[in-house]
């Protein structure tokens, strides 16, 4: 909450703020680094996000205020209007810092509550009167379809939005039936946060796919980066271009499949794991699942998945789940390895991390 203040100051053109995570070793290498601290900056940067930064040194993405004011109108107009907000995320991710944006436009306070949503129900109860909103990774929402209070709260929301990755079948179907309004939501640092919702491209937010490739664009879009690479996902004027593989359906809507990064090479052929994925959530004792590949002397890569079990049901064989995948997707895709995890390891807000998986079994 103490960046209220500048992020306020930031969206009038008074200053710019470089948000990092307190206590974090990293601080000082993310503010040197991703967010060049205390180095000349353009006048219409407002706020200067640092990216995950899976494949290598974080990349710090320069928003204006005009983006991110443009995000926060945009989300409120398909919402159904400002509202009230609960922070639930760290404000040093975009989807942090959003909730702070839309709580400055909305000219409503936002109540914070832990990453463990620890008082959840007095946190939405405490919440202004008029419409109330969440913004949850499906690990939260996960946690709080445990809780019969906590699930009764966020039920209680006029929109509940999910990002930070996929979330699975199993945990979608469960919040369904407890009445929770998911909306699920696709962005990224770059492009000011969620920028699609439901598979439909907010107001001035453009999509297109590209090769395959999912390509964005309009208002919503970053200036670029603070610490540039190449190749430059920005090169194209106006278009950010993104490493997630998607196609845009017969209604128009988007559907992201997977990133370019992730896809397995397996005897010639492309798999990837975002589908596999979503054919072993269908099974009845699979409560979560990651996908990924391990070398392989004959194939290139074998595909291998991690397997929660689902509470109650006995571990699934391997052939089991082989046979199952198989009955949807091309026999290439059934995973020729399965291992059976409690958890599955996570970094960030809550995206799967494949590389500690790779690291562990492979």
């Amino acid at each position: 909450m103490s960046l209220l203040p500048a992020l306020e100051d930031a969206l009038a053109g008074r200053a710019v703020v470089l948000p990092v995570p307190a206590d974090d070793e990293r601080q000082t290498s993310l503010l040197t680094t991703s967010l060049r601290a205390g180095q000349p900056i353009d006048d219409d940067v407002a706020v200067v996000v640092s990216t995950s930064g899976t494949t290598g040194v974080p990349k710090g993405a320069m928003l204006t205020a005009m983006a991110l004011t443009a995000s926060a109108e945009a989300t409120h107009r398909r919402l159904g209007g400002p509202g009230a907000w609960l922070l639930a995320l760290p404000a040093y991710h975009v989807a942090g810092l959003q909730v702070l944006v839309r709580s400055v436009i909305a000219g409503t306070p936002p109540v914070a509550v832990s990453a463990g949503l620890d008082g959840l129900a007095s946190a939405v109860a405490s919440l202004a009167p008029g419409r109330r909103y969440a913004s949850l990774v499906a690990a939260q929402l996960d946690k709080a379809l445990g809780d019969p209070a906590a699930a009764a709260a966020l039920a209680s929301l006029d929109a509940v939005l999910i990002g930070g990755g996929p979330m699975p079948h199993g945990v979608a179907e469960r919040a369904s039936a407890a009445g929770i309004p998911v909306v699920r939501t696709y962005g990224m640092s770059e492009t000011a946060g969620g920028c699609v919702y439901d598979g439909v491209a907010l107001d001035g937010v453009r999509v297109r796919i590209d090769n395959g490739r999912v390509v964005l664009g309009g208002v919503t879009l970053a200036k670029g980066y603070r610490n540039p690479v190449q190749p430059d996902p920005f090169g194209e004027p106006g278009w950010f271009r993104t490493d997630d593989v998607g196609v845009i359906d017969d209604s128009g809507r988007l559907r992201v499949m997977g990133r370019v990064d992730d896809a397995i090479s397996t005897g010639g052929l492309t798999v990837l794991p975002q589908l596999v994925e979503a054919a072993l959530a269908t099974h009845p004792a699979v409560a979560d699942s990651a996908v990924f590949g391990i070398a392989d002397d004959r194939l290139g890569q074998r595909v291998v998945a991690a397997v929660v079990v689902a509470p109650g049901c006995a571990a699934p064989t391997l052939a089991e789940l082989r046979t199952h995948v198989a009955s949807t997707l091309p026999a290439t895709a059934a995973p020729r390895e399965i291992h059976v995890v409690d958890e599955l390891p996570r970094r960030g807000i809550g995206k799967v991390d494949r590389r500690a998986l790779v690291a562990r079994f492979g």
